[in-house]
């Protein structure tokens, strides 16, 4: 059985959730303590116990210690996979995490399924849904897991009761990344929607945004209010290179301006392309349970690490021994990782 402590690295959620999928995947049990023990309030939330749940319920595993709160949990996989699943947050919990706790565990075993996930598709703590779209699915299918997402309802803090539907096809084996340069750029382009507000809130954020990078093109839109349950504001851009795709994105926080929004996403996207990242920093951190799962050797050059970032790797060393290489210099890092 593994033992993690979960208040190692940046003792948040997302070494709980790398955990669940890396003992899902290689199927061996885990014990993990001390659950996001840097948190505030520590232990389980809503959206850290539906991940939970959800790979248990993926591939017939039981749980111990899920509940709301918990400080500890242990898991034990099962062995068959289903094809089907809905997991329901319960709350704006966001899915797109509970969405990466899912997808290493049947890339791992070569299999396809359906996921409707319920909750929060554009809140705070993550990238939104646009960003999922048009960053993370592509750059996926580069390692060879090919899967269609949709938000047919957007889940917005506080109410939630988004919808996302995944369509994951099987995935024969995962492929390593090399992506020592981003290569040349193609084309810049944007996302700024909001929904039950007025269409001036997009279309600031939108021209923040391209003030700092004017080659782009960045829409402005209302969605139909049908399509979601409250009021909501998020903005998303993102660069394809000739070998990549790289964003940034922003969500509504109450009392930030919405040309501050815009701002932060034009000046992130911009600093990314600046350094010549291959993949930019959220990228970066999602796709390392992967490129470990992939085995072989994976590059790429990022702008910088989180502190996300280098909790799991020291995680995935420590469970898979996997071999990272990182290579600091002025304004970027190189990453070179070897997996299982």
């Amino acid at each position: 059985m593994w033992r993690v402590d979960g208040a190692q690295g940046e003792g948040g959620g997302q070494l709980l959730r790398t955990a669940l999928a890396l003992a899902a995947a290689t199927g061996t049990p885990l014990h993990i303590e001390n659950i996001r023990a840097a948190r505030r309030p520590p232990g389980l939330a809503p959206q850290h116990l539906a991940a939970a749940q959800a790979v248990a319920a993926l591939c017939g595993g039981r749980l111990e210690g899920a509940e709301l709160r918990s400080a500890a949990l242990s898991f034990w996989p099962g062995a068959t996979l289903r094809d089907e699943l809905t997991v329901d947050v319960g709350t704006a919990g966001n899915v797109i995490l509970v969405l990466h706790t899912l997808l290493p565990v049947l890339a791992a075993h070569g299999r396809g399924a359906t996921l409707r996930l319920i909750g929060g598709t554009d809140v705070r703590a993550a990238p939104p849904f646009d960003y999922l779209a048009q960053v993370t699915v592509p750059l996926l299918g580069r390692l060879g897991l090919a899967l269609q997402v949709q938000a047919p309802r957007r889940g917005y803090y506080p109410r939630g009761g988004g919808v996302l539907l995944a369509q994951v096809a099987p995935c024969p084996r995962l492929r390593p990344l090399q992506l020592a340069q981003p290569g040349r750029l193609l084309a810049i382009d944007g996302l700024a929607h909001v929904t039950r507000l007025p269409l001036s809130i997009a279309e600031r954020m939108a021209t923040a945004a391209g003030r700092h990078l004017p080659q782009a093109d960045i829409r402005a839109e209302v969605l139909d209010p049908s399509t979601s349950y409250g009021p909501g504001v998020a903005v998303v851009v993102w660069a394809h290179t000739e070998h990549s795709y790289l964003g940034a994105a922003a969500v509504a926080e109450r009392g930030v301006p919405a040309e501050a929004l815009g701002e932060a996403v034009g000046t992130a996207l911009a600093a990314e392309l600046a350094a010549g990242a291959s993949l930019d920093v959220h990228a970066a951190d999602q796709l390392l349970v992967y490129l470990a799962l992939a085995g072989g050797r994976s590059l790429f050059r990022a702008r910088e690490l989180s502190s996300h970032a280098r909790t799991t790797l020291g995680l995935l060393h420590s469970l898979l021994g996997a071999c990272a290489q990182v290579q600091e210099s002025a304004g970027a890092v190189r990453v070179e990782l070897t997996g299982r």
